[in-house]
C-alpha cells in the first residue's frame, strides 16, 4: 500500500500586474513533445531531489515521493512570475524552449490519461493537485479558467482551523483515511493565504502474487556490520531480468495486475562493499529511463524479497533550497501569474508517505503540503 502527500503553506501582503502567462498566449505553437518533455523534466528533477535528500541523510533509509513534490511544485510554478518563476523553472528542470502554455496542456493531458487509466480493475491510482486560497485573495480570472479544478477558496482569516480540518478531510478521501491530521492544530493561521497541496493513493495488486505460506524469517543485512531478522516473501516464476554493468546491478521488474504499472528492483553484487552507493553514483536520468523503457528477456528467477511497512515525515524546506528554488520561502517570491495580490510567500514543505509492500501487492500513499 502506498500513500503520497506534500503540502506547501503560503503567507501574504498585498497588490499588482495583468497578464496569464504572456502577453498573448495564443501566439504559442503547440509542441507535441510536450508531455515527453514533462516526462523527461521528471525524472531530472527525480534524481537531483532523490541525491539531495541521500546527501542530507547519508545513513537513513530514503521513502518520498518525487511524483508528488513535482507536481505541486508545477502548480507553483504555473502560478509564479519574475525570479520565482525563473528558480522554478530551472528546479523543474524545464527547458527554455518549453513554455508555460504547452507544459499545461502537457499536464493536463497527463492527468486525463491517468483519470481514464484508473477506470480499470486491476489497479488504483489516484493523484490530486490543489491550491487551497484564501477567498480575500485577489484571483486573477484568466488562470482561475485555465486551473478551475486545482483551485478552491476557504475562509482562513475568519475560520483558520474549519479550514484545517476541511484539507485533512480532503486529503484524508484522496488517500482513502491512510493519512489523517496532515496539518497539526494551528497549522493554519489567520495570515495565511494560500496552502498548495498534492495527495495520491496507490493500490496494486501483483501479477504474480507471493505464496504467503513461503514467507519465512531470514537474516536481512542492514549494512556490512548490522543485521536483523525479516519476513522475507519467496517465489519462483518468469520475470524481466538483467544485469547491467552500467549501473553495477541486477535489475528485476515486478509488475502489478495489469502489466502497466511495475515495481523495479535495483540490487547491488552481494561480494561488492559500497555496492548501493556505486548505483547511486551511476544513476544518471539516462540510465534510469533505460531501466524502464528497454525490454528484458523473461527468465526463470528465484525471488526473495523483504515484507515490510516504510513511513517517513520529511521536512523538505531545507531540502528545496539546497536545490536552488530561490526566493519560494522568502518575501521577495513573486507569484504575480495567481494574483493581483504580493507578498505570497511558502512558509514550509512537508512530505509524508507510507508503504506497505506484502505477498499481495503494494500500498502507496504521499501527500505534499
Amino acid at each position: 500500500m502506498l500513500k503520497l502527500g506534500v503540502l506547501l503553506l503560503f503567507a501574504l501582503s498585498t497588490s499588482v500586474n495583468s497578464q496569464c502567462f504572456y502577453k498573448d498566449d495564443s501566439a504559442k505553437k503547440p509542441d507535441p513533445a510536450a508531455r515527453s518533455s514533462l516526462y523527461k523534466n521528471q525524472l531530472e528533477f527525480t534524481l537531483n531531489l532523490f541525491n539531495t535528500i541521500n546527501n542530507a541523510v547519508p545513513d537513513d533509509n530514503i521513502f518520498f515521493s518525487p511524483f508528488s513534490v513535482y507536481h505541486a511544485l508545477l502548480l507553483g510554478y504555473f502560478a509564479a512570475g519574475g525570479q520565482t518563476e525563473k528558480s522554478l523553472k530551472e528546479s523543474l528542470r524545464i527547458s527554455d524552449t518549453m513554455d508555460k502554455v504547452n507544459l499545461l496542456m502537457a499536464y493536463k493531458v497527463d492527468k486525463r490519461s491517468r483519470a481514464f487509466n484508473n477506470n480499470s480493475d486491476s489497479y488504483e491510482f489516484t493523484n490530486a493537485n490543489k491550491m487551497f486560497v484564501d477567498k480575500e485573495l485577489h484571483l486573477r480570472q484568466c488562470l482561475l479558467d485555465l486551473l478551475g479544478e486545482e483551485l478552491e477558496a476557504l475562509n482562513f482569516r475568519q475560520s483558520p482551523e474549519q479550514s484545517r480540518q476541511y484539507i485533512n478531510n480532503w486529503v484524508s478521501r484522496i488517500t482513502k483515511n491512510n493519512i489523517k491530521d496532515l496539518i497539526p492544530v494551528d497549522g493554519i493561521m489567520d495570515t495565511t493565504k494560500l496552502v498548495l497541496a498534492n495527495a495520491a493513493y496507490f493500490k496494486g495488486v501483483w501479477a504474480y502474487k507471493f505464496p504467503a505460506e513461503r514467507t519465512k524469517k531470514q537474516v536481512f543485512f542492514v549494512s556490512e556490520t548490522r543485521q536483523t531478522l525479516v519476513p522475507f516473501m519467496r517465489q519462483k516464476g518468469i520475470f524481466h531480468y538483467t544485469v547491467s554493468d552500467d549501473l553495477g546491478a541486477q535489475i528485476l521488474e515486478l509488475p502489478y495486475k495489469g502489466n502497466d504499472i511495475s515495481m523495479y528492483i535495483l540490487l547491488p553484487p552481494y561480494s561488492m562493499k559500497e555496492g548501493v552507493s556505486n548505483i547511486i553514483a551511476n544513476l544518471t536520468p539516462e540510465r534510469l529511463s533505460a531501466v524502464v523503457e528497454e525490454s528484458y528477456m523473461g527468465r526463470e528467477v528465484v525471488v526473495e524479497i523483504p515484507k515490510f511497512t516504510i513511513e517517513r515525515h520529511l521536512p523538505l524546506r531545507s531540502i528545496l533550497n539546497t536545490m536552488g528554488v530561490g526566493d519560494l520561502f522568502n518575501s521577495s517570491a513573486d507569484f504575480s501569474t495567481l494574483s493581483e495580490d504580493h507578498g505570497i510567500v511558502f512558509d514550509d514543505a512537508v512530505h509524508k508517505a507510507k508503504i506497505q509492500v506484502d505477498e499481495e501487492g503494494e500500498l502507496y500513499q504521499i501527500l505534499f503540503i
